[in-house]
């Protein structure tokens, strides 16, 4: 048995098959290595937990005159061990990444294979972007309006522990949405995407994107909600645009390929 992504049978004389057993023994590397840049990014953060926990996770909190409590003794401990894994996951994602675009690889044409540095930058550029959309618009927004609901007679307090999962579930979900455009151009690569297919289903995507940034925000409030689903439905936009991109050069070299075979098979 052979491992071949879908949409690269062209590549038969291109590239050597790798038997199926050989492709789950890499596999397996390809996530031990992730994995182990995970664990790295991970101790680099606990030995700034301070600095990370003070004066980035607390500061949105802060600055919109909210207090944080801990109602737990050993509340303060699981915050600096979750802020760590969190934190150590967002830095390590371009390793991440470039592990599993070399995962990938096999299944691509040689000549985008060497593209495989500026597709990580890519991809982590688009999931840096989202996380610091997350911080710096979702978290204070966000914020802004539940502290708007104290009264004279209830004093709002936040637990340390429901905070840090709130801001760290919006910003590296908000990371994992601006990967769209990406994930789009590499199913595009493969055939499996198409600008048509992305117009005629817009209507369905938007009610999936309402759907997915309810389940992603992790509070219940409408406001948080649209603030992620409005560039989830602009990236679905631009979606559309890099898919028809790619789709056009994928034809155009396809018709250049059979172009070539007609003069071959000519006397």
């Amino acid at each position: 048995m052979f491992f071949r992504l879908p949409g690269t049978s062209s590549l038969k004389n291109q590239q050597q098959e790798m038997p199926f057993l050989e492709h789950l023994e890499e596999l397996r590397w390809h996530i031990v290595k992730a994995v182990a840049g995970l664990l790295i990014a991970t101790a680099v953060c606990g030995a700034y937990s301070t600095f990370i926990v003070q004066d980035i996770l607390l500061t949105p909190l802060l600055k919109v005159g909210l207090k944080p409590q801990v109602l737990a003794p050993y509340g303060i401990v699981l915050l600096y061990m979750q802020a760590m894994l969190i934190c150590g996951l967002i830095l390590s994602m371009p390793n991440t990444l470039y592990w599993l675009w070399r995962f990938i690889a096999p299944g691509l044409l040689p000549k985008e294979r060497r593209y495989i540095s500026a597709i990580v930058g890519l991809t982590s550029i688009c999931f840096f972007g989202g996380v610091a959309f997350g911080y710096f618009v979702l978290v204070p927004t966000a914020l802004e309006f539940f502290a708007n609901f104290e009264t004279e007679n209830i004093e709002l307090n936040v637990s340390i522990d429901r905070y840090v999962s709130f801001l760290l579930a919006l910003i590296f979900g908000s990371g994992l949405v601006f990967e769209l455009p990406m994930v789009s151009y590499f199913l595009s690569k493969l055939g499996i995407l198409t600008p048509a297919f992305m117009r005629h289903y817009r209507k369905h995507a938007y009610v999936a994107i309402l759907i997915i940034a309810a389940v992603i925000t992790p509070s219940p409030d409408a406001v948080t909600q649209l603030l992620l689903a409005g560039p989830m439905v602009l990236l679905y936009e631009l979606s559309i645009f890099i898919s028809k991109f790619v789709n056009m050069k994928r034809e155009r070299a396809a018709a250049v390929e059979e172009a070539g075979q007609g003069k071959e098979g000519s006397p």
